[in-house]
């Protein structure tokens, strides 16, 4: 006896097996038996889908394309495109029945007309698509210079240059509408090609862009994310996030895709936890929900009016919020909470922390009024002519004979002035007087 697959000395055709009597314990075949459950069953047929997903510029615009029979193109393989206007070069992303997913999901219909790929791209057309690659960026920054200087509201994106550089879309945002037809007109003049323009928004700016999250990881928009939903903050109410709007947008200015990741799991949990459970009332006092932990399935109170309990916060378990409340409704009061204290600052009055008292030990100087630049200035000013007349400050370090001659030269000095100003009183005087003559 021998098993099925063991071709140890085979006599007639037949194998004679390793002596184990089929029961393989010796270890000399090292084979099991194994039977096909699917030898009989046919598999279904299926067939051939003549469309393909090709992808633009890694990925950042996807559109469908005929896949005839005699090229079949499969995933991964670059290729030449029909378009509007001349050619393109995209990579095949999806081939086969998950492009049929791909129709019904973007709910495109079976009667829509689509383009058809021409051939398999060669060294040349990937030369000439490298080229219009590196023209993306210098246009881009020609053109928002262009809008600049047409002072137009509206913010250009990103560029992208068809395969074979005869056309180039302009990818813009803005809050309104823009009428940007004199900004095509330079555009067609500085560039000598076909000009698009497509509005986009924030969110699809900052897919074509790319970038780091806050995670870490790459933007899920500009990864695997397809379509956007509407982000509230709503949804990081449930979750019991602060509204920080710093920290809940993302790099387009708008809310993180991802407060609407785990949405459903918190709103699910959130239907056990008790409705109008703000307060609870018990003989020991009045208690408020300060905040809750959603997955331990915890609330925490603290009491309001309590000095006793001041500073400590008791978190409740669901079930024991519910006990108080049904007993809340009935017009009656527990002792207390009964919960588990989380913290506990009451005993924080009673530390020594070492400072003495320094009343009345420690004597601090009275501080020095400071006087007002504005008052008292006539005081000041009699006060200082009255130093420069009596005691002139140059006398300092001279002799007697020096002092009187400079005191002598000071009172001339002062006389003269005097003298002139009274001669120019009676001239102003003896003026007037001549006038109301001859009038």
């Amino acid at each position: 006896m021998s098993c099925a697959g063991c071709s140890t000395g085979k006599k007639d055709g037949t194998p004679t097996g390793c002596g184990s009597k089929g029961g393989c314990l010796s270890g000399g075949c090292n084979r099991l038996n194994t039977y096909d459950w699917l030898a009989g069953v046919e598999p279904p047929s299926f067939e051939e889908f003549n469309l393909a997903e090709i992808s633009f510029k890694n990925g950042s615009r996807k559109y469908f394309f005929h896949n005839p029979h005699y090229i079949m193109a499969q995933k991964n393989d670059w290729v030449v495109v029909e378009s509007g206007a001349g050619y393109d070069v995209g990579k095949v992303s999806l081939t086969g029945e998950l492009v049929k997913l791909q129709l019904k999901k973007k709910r495109i219909k079976d009667e829509t007309v689509f383009h058809k790929i021409i051939r398999l791209a060669n060294d040349r057309d990937m030369e000439k698509l490298e080229e219009a690659r590196n023209l993306e960026r210098q246009t881009m920054i020609r053109a928002r210079a262009i809008s600049r200087m047409l002072d137009l509201d509206m913010k250009i994106g990103d560029v992208e240059y068809q395969g074979d550089k005869r056309k180039a879309t302009f990818y813009y945002t803005a809050e309104g509408r823009v009428d940007f037809r004199e900004l095509i007109r330079h555009y067609a003049k500085e560039f000598k090609i076909k000009i698009e323009m497509r509005q986009i928004g924030a969110r699809q700016e900052s897919a074509r862009i790319g970038g780091l999250g806050a995670c870490g990881r790459e933007l899920c928009c500009s990864t695997w994310l397809t379509n956007f939903k509407s982000v509230s903050t709503s949804a990081a109410r449930y979750q019991n996030l602060a509204i920080n709007q710093s920290k809940l947008s993302g790099q387009c200015g708008r809310l993180k895709c991802c407060l609407n990741y785990e949405l459903d799991t918190y709103m699910e949990v959130l239907k056990e936890f008790p409705k109008d459970a703000d307060y609870l009332k018990t003989l020991a006092g009045d208690a408020r929900l300060m905040k809750m932990d959603i997955f331990k399935r915890l609330m925490f109170y603290v009491y309001k009016d309590n000095k006793a309990t001041r500073g400590k916060i008791f978190a409740l378990g669901i079930d024991r919020v519910n006990e108080i409340r049904a007993l809340n409704k009935k017009g009656k009061k527990p002792e207390e909470l009964q919960g588990i204290i989380v913290n506990d600052d009451s005993s924080d009055d009673d530390v020594d922390l070492g400072f003495a008292d320094v009343t009345g030990q420690i004597e601090l100087p009275a501080e020095k009024k400071r006087r007002r630049k504005g008052s008292n200035r006539n005081r000041r000013g009699d006060s200082n002519r009255q130093k420069t007349n009596n005691t002139p400050s140059n006398n300092k370090g001279k002799t007697p004979k020096e002092k009187d001659s400079n005191k002598k030269f000071q009172k001339k000095k002062f006389d003269n002035k005097t003298s002139n100003h009274r001669n120019k009183n009676r001239n102003n005087k003896n003026n007037k007087n001549n006038n109301n003559d001859s009038k």
